[in-house]
């Protein structure tokens, strides 16, 4: 093994023992600070989440989980906050203050003035005998043994458990709120997260215009002129009221041309595969995804309550719709 790789899992051994420390030291202020959280967005208020350096750095992206989420949350920054950004803090809000010595003089200056507009101040620091945690009202103490760095100086170790430390937070806050798979996909409708949340099978499929429905009594032949005019590569079977019956794709038609010299010939009641795997309108699209990776398919049929075919899914057209 070179030098090089060593050194790399080296820091990962040392990050991975930081984290684990900050875990096992969660307790009851961990859950004091849940509470207090749950409260302010109850009450209408927000969290404001400041700090400087490497650790205003994880803040911005802890304030950024926190409010994708459910958890309203804003990032300030504590120069900018003695400049005017003090405006933004409202009496509902709760302030976690981010610093792991707890004496960053940037970020201590402008604390008592943000309590003095009304707002209580969590500290999350390594030491609640800190600057910061006399300033605060709770202290969330996140000591690690020791950082990455070989001196023991540059902030690895102790950013990296903190924004573990934000996300465990804005997990816990998520389970708490109710939050679900629809309420992110309502904060990310410019993403594929959105879209794959948000849309229905009914929002993707090929109409019935755009498919090819043939009888159990169709041939082959006639199916592949439906398939080529639907420009689809499967046929739907169907009754006379459009329940699905089967359904008859491109590669079943290669797999019955090997064994049968007269394949055109053969009725779909014969060659069909009957029961195919079918999805309600209102099926999300996450999980059409799911179901077509995990069944190995590319067309998948869509029905309403009574099996009627609505339309059906092609796979290819999903990257398309940034789907895949």
């Amino acid at each position: 093994m070179s030098r090089e790789l060593e050194l790399a899992r080296e820091v990962f051994d040392t990050e991975i023992s930081g984290i684990e420390a900050v875990r096992d030291n969660l307790g009851a202020d961990f859950e004091k600070l849940v509470e207090k959280c749950a409260a302010a967005v109850a009450r209408g208020g927000k969290l404001i989440l400041t700090g400087i350096g490497k650790s205003g750095y994880i803040g911005k992206k802890i304030a950024a989980t926190l409010s994708s989420v459910g958890t309203p949350s804003i990032f300030m920054h504590p120069v900018e906050a003695r400049h005017g950004d003090l405006g933004m803090i409202q009496k509902n809000d709760l302030m976690i203050a981010l610093s792991y010595s707890g004496e960053t003089d940037e970020l201590l200056v402008v604390l008592p003035p943000a309590k003095q507009l009304g707002v209580e101040l969590v500290g999350i620091t390594a030491s609640r005998n800190s600057s910061l945690g006399k300033l605060s009202d709770l202290v969330v103490e996140m000591p690690v043994p020791r950082e990455a760095c070989p001196f023991n100086l540059a902030p690895t170790t102790t950013t990296t458990a903190l924004l573990v430390l934000g996300d465990a937070l804005a997990m816990v806050l998520l389970e708490r709120q109710g939050f679900t798979k629809e309420d992110y996909g309502r904060r990310h409708p410019g993403g594929a997260i959105g879209r794959m949340i948000t849309m229905s099978a009914a929002d993707v499929m090929r109409p019935l215009e755009n498919s090819a429905l043939v009888s159990t009594s169709a041939t082959v032949r006639e199916t592949l002129y439906a398939m080529s005019h639907a420009r689809c590569g499967s046929a739907l079977v169907v009754d006379a009221g459009n329940h699905l019956l089967g359904i008859f794709t491109d590669g079943d038609f290669r797999r019955w041309a090997e064994r049968e010299d007269k394949v055109l010939d053969l009725k779909m009641a014969d060659v069909m595969t009957r029961n195919p795997i079918s999805v309600a309108r209102d099926t999300l699209v996450v999980s059409v995804l799911k179901l077509i990776k995990e069944r190995k398919i590319d067309d998948l049929v869509v029905v309403d309550g009574e099996n009627v075919v609505q339309g059906f899914i092609d796979s290819q057209d999903l990257p398309g719709l940034k789907m895949m």
